[in-house]
């Protein structure tokens, strides 16, 4: 491979033979270009996070063996990027004929056109360098796209312009695959091809040879082709017929992130959050795991479609939307600072409504509806991580309570929400306001009987906003296990005592009647 300074002073064929340059297909390219980053301990896929261990490899082996690639999975899984990082695994230059539609390579021409240049110039024929930046050619599947878009048709206007006849090869007029010769070529969304389309691939895949309006051409294409598809498209719009993917040696199926951690590091990472944000409004991990918690609750929510799945695209907008909210209130106030709360995720509604597909239950209850129903499990189950669960809780009541073993005088379970209940249960109430001012909201948070001390017993050394944060969480976190109300209405979440038909953990004179409903 030539250095830029060597390539500009090759410009004939002559020149190029006499530079000792070697072709090569573009299948050997990518995979010499792997070994060496291999070898060195080079990530050439940068940015993709959480296949490490799964999809990168079954990648890497792909092209080792120089197959062509079907990226198989839901949408969101980074399939189109990662086709889109492989130019990285091109040389950075190759030569072609100078004028040559289809990249003609000058010691293989395949056009007519190039194969009349090099025949009348020969070592004086004219070549130019194609970086590798252009080599990459993508086309969107869709219904109307046709034989002509893809492989080519005969242009009536260049026979008319150059006095040829249509039997004439040089009347051609060449699709976008022949013109991505020697480049990557991706087709996003296979399926939605018609049948007759995805035939018309066959043998560019096996064999090399086009047809184009009765012109048979012998023209071995140099492609690697990547393509992309959704498991649902098999039953919604359309299928990959079985000739087709038989051809397509290696189906590499993609997954959405395992951990939370994953999913935190890629939302951290794609989230496009401005300088000036990121100096007014402080985000806490509390706050981040909770957005992300939302996206795996909706991948098993029953009102969620699994089968279209859930875009790692919902996490990003809705980090983005929690950190606007808070950028909202602070303007509003003319805060110099502020941080994301808890009831800021009242503004990330719109970007899970706008990012998941509903079932005919979920259409009934409604996109707000489950939208507010996969927050609310969220916070329930990030809850456990940071305080005790109160359904641990309330199972040990249970068992202590019923168990006929019981021995009179023993300690009864620790409740360490028992203050904050009786506080509710005394007739109290807590409204928080969305565009509240932070001081205003910290003062109304004290009011809650041992709220600040049930904080600093498990998070001694957190500050001013941390601790009035967690507060917060708490009073989020016993609504979401039912313990305390929560009710969003005109612009505020207001928090109240379960209207005297849950049983007080901390009441352990009461009978057992209702604990079922309680439990």
């Amino acid at each position: 491979m030539k250095t830029e300074i060597d390539i500009k002073k090759i410009v004939t064929l002559g020149e190029l033979k006499k530079s000792g340059y070697r072709p090569k297909s573009i299948k050997d390219e990518v995979r010499d270009n792997l070994i060496y980053h291999i070898q060195n301990k080079e990530n050439v896929f940068k940015g993709i996070l959480g296949y490490e261990s799964s999809v990168i490899p079954d990648v890497q082996r792909a092209l080792l063996s120089r197959h062509n690639i079907l990226f198989l999975g839901l949408r969101g899984q980074a399939k189109t990027r990662m086709a889109r990082q492989m130019i990285d695994l091109l040389d950075n230059y190759i030569p072609i004929v100078a004028g040559s539609e289809i990249n003609d390579d000058p010691f293989k021409p395949l056009s007519r056109f190039a194969v009349d240049l090099v025949s009348q110039y020969g070592d004086d024929t004219p070549i130019n360098w194609v970086h590798k930046s252009e080599r990459y050619g993508e086309k969107l599947a869709t219904p109307d796209v046709s034989v002509s878009d893809l492989i080519g048709d005969i242009d009536p206007i260049k026979a008319a312009t150059l006095k040829l006849s249509f039997s004439d090869e040089k009347v051609i007029h060449y699709g976008i695959i022949p013109r991505s010769n020697r480049c990557i070529f991706v087709i996003n969304e296979l399926p939605d091809l018609q049948a007759r389309i995805q035939v018309s691939l066959f043998n560019i895949l096996q064999e090399g040879d086009i047809q184009i309006r009765g012109f048979k051409l012998r023209m071995p294409l140099d492609v690697l082709f990547v393509f992309t598809a959704n498991p649902e498209d098999y039953t919604n719009r359309g299928s990959i017929v079985t000739p087709l993917k038989d051809r397509i040696e290696s189906q590499i199926l993609t997954h959405y992130p395992k951990t939370i951690e994953t999913s935190l590091a890629i939302t951290e990472q794609e989230a496009n959050i401005l300088q000036i944000q990121k100096d007014k409004v402080n985000i806490s991990l509390l706050i981040k795991r909770l957005i992300e918690q939302i996206a795996f609750e909706a991948r098993t929510n029953e009102y969620v479609d699994k089968k279209s799945g859930v875009s790692a695209r919902l996490t990003i907008t809705a980090y983005e939307s929690a950190v606007s909210s808070a950028e909202r209130r602070a303007i509003i106030h003319n805060h110099a600072h502020t941080q994301v709360w808890i009831s800021d995720l009242s503004g990330i509604i719109p970007a899970i409504t706008g990012k998941i597909e509903l079932v005919y239950e979920g259409e009934q209850e409604g996109p707000l509806e489950v939208a507010l129903n996969l927050l609310n499990k969220s916070i329930r189950s990030i809850f456990s991580d940071y305080f005790p669960s109160p359904e641990k809780i309330k199972k040990k009541y249970r068992s202590k309570k019923i168990s006929s073993q019981q021995e009179e005088g023993e300690k009864q379970p620790e409740n360490p929400y028992s203050s904050i209940e009786k506080w509710f249960d005394a007739g109290n109430q807590l409204n928080l306001f969305f565009d509240m001012p932070d001081e205003v909201k910290i003062t109304e948070l004290y009011k809650v009987d041992g709220l600040y001390t049930l904080i600093k017993k498990y998070f001694p050394k957190s500050n001013k906003n941390e601790t009035a944060l967690l507060m917060e969480f708490v009073l989020h976190g016993l609504a979401a296990h039912s313990i305390i109300s929560k009710k969003m209405i005109d612009g505020k979440i207001e928090f109240n005592d379960m209207m005297g038909s849950m049983i007080n953990l901390n009441n352990l004179g009461k009978e057992d009647e209702g604990l079922e409903d309680y439990a």
